[in-house]
């Protein structure tokens, strides 16, 4: 039988969402909270995508933390590996070790009415009966992986880019990548050398920018170290070339309907046969989808070992796909670049609120629904990071995670000083917020656009983007309102939170 572990907070996750609010409870001087995490070291999503050419696509002094910056970033445009050791590094710093439980998976969490607690059950048997419980689970976790007519008959290798099989080599190996997501367009050009061939089944063409990267000079690094300042004002200043993009993506597609000519343009100039070339060309406002940045995926195809297939998957076999053109394809091995569940990770959820609020149940029957992306109505000191309609498509989601964990910390203060045992956000408020940040992804982009992408759930609604300026997230979030929330005690269920 599982023990029983009493702690003050519990957080889940070991990504920058997680190590920022382990972190933040640091500062508050909060000794009395641990860090669940489901594998055996720190970095989440940049622990898990090792793939080949795996990097970020926002600026490395941006993709960082703001009281952690690190002056010497290799490159602009930073590489898995070294994003993955910058947050072990800074785990150790804080000491971050001692507060995690490695190799903890939650499976679900209760509130607990009489005791105004959340119940938090794990994989192992274990119980922790926590006040406070942040999910830093993030929304790239859970790979999606197609259901292809006749997979389980072949008889070849298939992994998907997140759970990338480096024993197996791919040398001289016919191979299938299914997708052409962020993941796939930085490992095909990384792979395409080494394989005897490679076909890319492409449903939706994305489009992709070329991409900025450099390596940052040494006197660069050194004024970063040596000069006051100098590293924050290049913060900021990367900071405000991403955020203007936010222009175009909110109800000023001209803007993007132009980026998308020269990203055209950039298309036939590097793709040498015209037909493939017009394949390569989305027939949508760019934006719509998550917009890629590389420079070798369109040469990629000039290579006679690269095909490009757009009819889709009508079968697999035992060693081949066969199109819906009638072609079939002699495969070795299958690589899925199909991406994560993202609006239906949420399905996944095994969290029940007050009353017996099933949270995934709610969500499914009405939508996804919060305040600010972190609290839920009937779901008491329960806060996400990184949650719906917080994501972003033009900025860094660390500025967005330093704002919520701000918001959590405050939110926790307000409750202890009100010496009250929960805080739980009113459904006016959450309603309020949810209503205005539809009505903005209305003029959208992502609605507007001409596309389907992952930022829709299965209702065509958008509960994945922050429409707008994240400067507007941050003022939003730098205090908690008590007007929205209701404090709860046990000597009387309700308390006005400004009373």
């Amino acid at each position: 039988m599982g023990k029983l572990i009493h702690t003050g907070v519990v957080v889940v996750g070991t990504g920058f969402s997680g190590m920022g609010m382990a972190i933040q409870l640091r500062k508050e001087g909060r000794e009395d909270f641990v860090v669940l995490e489901k594998a055996n070291d720190f970095g989440g999503t940049w622990r898990d995508n090792t793939y080949p050419g795996c990097a970020c696509d926002i600026q490395s002094h941006m993709y960082s933390f703001s009281f952690e910056q690190k002056a010497d970033w290799t490159r602009s445009y930073a590489p898995q590996p070294e994003i993955w050791q910058y947050m072990r590094d800074v785990a150790a710093k804080w000491g971050l070790s001692r507060y995690t439980r490695f190799g903890v998976e939650v499976t679900g969490a209760r509130w607990d009415a009489e005791q105004n607690r959340w119940q938090v059950s794990t994989r192992g048997g274990d119980t922790y009966v926590t006040r406070f419980l942040v999910a830093g689970i993030g929304a790239l976790h859970l790979p999606s992986i197609p259901d292809l007519p006749g997979i389980e008959k072949f008889a070849g290798k298939a992994f998907h880019s997140a759970r990338w099989d480096h024993g197996y080599d791919l040398k001289g190996k016919r191979v299938a990548v299914i997708g052409t997501g962020a993941s796939a367009i930085q490992f095909v050009p990384q792979i395409a050398p080494e394989v005897a061939e490679l076909t890319l089944f492409q449903r939706t063409a994305p489009w992709v920018m070329p991409k900025p990267d450099h390596a940052m000079p040494a006197w660069s690094q050194q004024a970063f170290a040596k000069v006051p300042g100098a590293q924050r004002a290049y913060r900021h200043l990367l900071y405000w070339i991403n955020e203007v993009r936010a222009v175009g993506f909110n109800g000023h597609q001209g803007i993007l309907k132009y980026a998308s000519k020269l990203a055209a343009h950039n298309i036939k100039r590097s793709v040498q046969d015209p037909v493939l070339a017009a394949k390569l060309t989305p027939d949508y406002v760019m934006g719509c989808k998550r917009v890629l940045i590389s420079n070798d995926y369109y040469p990629t195809f000039n290579r006679p070992n690269v095909h490009l297939d757009t009819e889709g998957v009508a079968e697999v076999r035992e060693h081949s796909i066969v199109g819906k053109d009638g072609r079939e394809h002699e495969v070795d091995a299958i690589i899925y670049g199909t991406g994560f569940h993202v609006t239906d990770s949420f399905d996944y959820l095994d969290i029940t609120g007050r009353d017996g609020l099933d949270l995934a149940k709610q969500w499914r029957d009405n939508g996804i629904n919060t305040h600010m992306g972190i609290n839920v109505a009937g779901f008491p000191n329960l806060f996400f990071l990184l949650g719906p309609n917080t994501g972003l498509g033009h900025n860094s989601v660390v500025f967005m995670i330093e704002s919520q964990i701000r918001y959590v910390a405050d939110a926790l203060r307000l409750t202890d000083k009100h010496q009250a045992d929960a805080i739980d956000v009113r459904h006016s408020a959450q309603d309020k917020f949810n209503a205005e940040v539809q009505r903005k992804l209305a003029d959208g982009v992502w609605t507007k656009g001409g596309c389907t992408s992952w930022y829709l759930d299965s209702q065509g609604v958008n509960r994945t983007i922050w429409p707008g300026f994240t400067w507007r997230y941050w003022m939003q979030t730098r205090k908690v309102d008590p007007a929205n929330f209701e404090l709860i005690t046990r000597a009387r269920s309700r308390e006005t939170a400004g009373v």
